[in-house]
């Protein structure tokens, strides 16, 4: 297999813009890992395994920590614009390629589809009038037009306005850490019994929605600064910062409600824990900390997952006219558009929870195939001309790792999960061999 990039996928990625640096790129990760999710999973993750809460956190950043190296050996060896799609399709050909760009495109579409309907019902609870049918559409009409207007006029100003919610959307939730970590009663985190390990794989089902996203903000390989450099420093930076937070913030939860009352509040966990802690005023400032999480996620992915549409009409599977370029702007301005109306048309007609299982199945179907991937870009020699690759130690146990503890996650999906993604899978080899044809 010629491992070399087509001359046409190269010419469409040279009029982009590599403005991407590693601050730039972590914090495009941290925005899109660190979404609404955290502000309700806690109650969740609790109301499903008690009082071992806390270590499913641990095994969800081990596992994504596995997945994370893998998706820096290879983002350092390949630096088109489609992130895990272009990964795949180098090694494996075309269909696969298309497929795991169906998988990265359907996780990031209905991951985002959810956290944006949870942003609109962090918006309707601060403001009742604002959380009717209507006002609720229009609500996110008015962020997405937003969102879409500042990536059109370009990368750069994409990336600024994600680096400014990173900071603003911490302030709330290290507050809450802050102050919760005197009030923890010890007795709280004690486990009496542990559960079996079927209920720490369906937990970590659950529970590794609000870890996932570091495939979709990889997408815009094409306009990193020096991806061998910035690939793997950006994740390790993030993906760190990242897994401290959050297990500080369910210690803190936990800690300071219980585990029956953690639970019972999972609507709004956090809410709950700071109007224990500092009152109505403290309920206010964690509402207003989740709607700008949320807003944080939805700029991070409205970067992203656009050069997923682009990167498909780049390659021929879709109409040519999906990679075209802002002549002024120098982004794939059509594809930003077309992707910010589905994501809205989806966030107006569902809820968070529809959507958001669908995301984890579709994510660790995707980073198996990554894992495998990676191992076979480093195998083969494939790297960017005139950089050093990131390779990681002891040869192929990472990759062999993480494809053990996907398989193992796998092992609680139900059959009615499987079943929906199967059928947009089935539906996609359709409209790719019929594309071939």
């Amino acid at each position: 297999m010629n491992l070399a990039p087509r001359a046409s996928t190269l010419d469409a990625d040279r009029g982009l813009t590599r403005a991407i640096g590693v601050w730039g790129l972590a914090a495009a990760v941290f925005n899109t890992t660190v979404g609404g999710g955290i502000f309700r999973l806690p109650g969740s993750v609790t109301e499903l395994i008690g009082p071992a809460a806390p270590l499913v956190y641990v095994i969800c950043a081990l596992a994504i920590g596995l997945c994370v190296l893998c998706f820096a050996e290879a983002g350092s060896r390949v630096s088109m614009t489609g992130g895990p799609y272009a990964y795949v399709e180098l090694v494996f050909g075309p269909y696969a390629g298309f497929m795991s760009g169906v998988l990265l495109w359907l996780l990031g579409t209905t991951a985002l589809a959810s956290v944006s309907s949870a942003y609109a019902g962090f918006i309707g609870t601060l403001i009742p009038a604002l959380g009717a049918p209507v006002p609720r559409a229009l609500v996110l009409a008015v962020t997405f037009a937003f969102l879409a207007g500042v990536n059109v006029r370009g990368v750069k100003q994409g990336t600024q306005l994600i680096t400014v919610v990173s900071v603003a959307k911490l302030l709330p939730l290290l507050a809450l850490v802050a102050v919760g970590a005197v009030a923890v009663a010890p007795a709280n985190l004690v486990i009496e019994s542990m559960p079996g390990a079927s209920s720490f794989a369906r937990t970590a089902i659950v529970l590794i929605f609000a870890f996932t996203g570091v495939e979709s903000a990889l997408v815009p390989s094409g306009e990193m600064k020096n991806p061998s450099r910035t690939v793997p420093h950006a994740l390790a930076i993030a993906m760190i910062g990242v897994t401290l937070l959050y297990i500080s913030i369910q210690l803190v939860a936990q800690g300071v409600l219980g585990v029956e009352a953690l639970a019972a509040a999972k609507a709004a966990p956090l809410a709950a824990v700071a109007e224990r802690l500092m009152g109505s005023p403290g309920r206010l400032l964690l509402l207003i900390g989740a709607a700008i999480s949320t807003f944080g996620y939805m700029s991070g992915m409205t970067l992203a997952m656009p050069r997923a549409l682009f990167a498909f009409a780049r390659d021929g599977f879709l109409p040519r006219q999906m990679a075209a370029i802002h002549p002024a702007f120098h982004t794939p301005w059509l594809a930003i558009v077309l992707q910010t109306a589905v994501v809205c048309v989806l966030a107006v007609a569902n809820e968070f929870e529809a959507l958001a299982v669908l995301a984890n199945l579709s994510a660790l179907l995707l980073y198996a195939i990554c894992a495998v991937a990676a191992w076979e870009l480093r195998r083969r020699g494939v790297q960017n001309d005139g950089t050093t690759p990131f390779n990681l130690p002891f040869g192929p146990t990472v990759h062999i790792l993480t494809c053990a503890v996907i398989a193992w996650l796998l092992t609680s999906i139900t059959v009615a999960e499987w079943r929906s993604v199967g059928i947009v899978l089935v539906i996609a080899t359709v409209l790719f061999f019929f594309r071939r044809k």
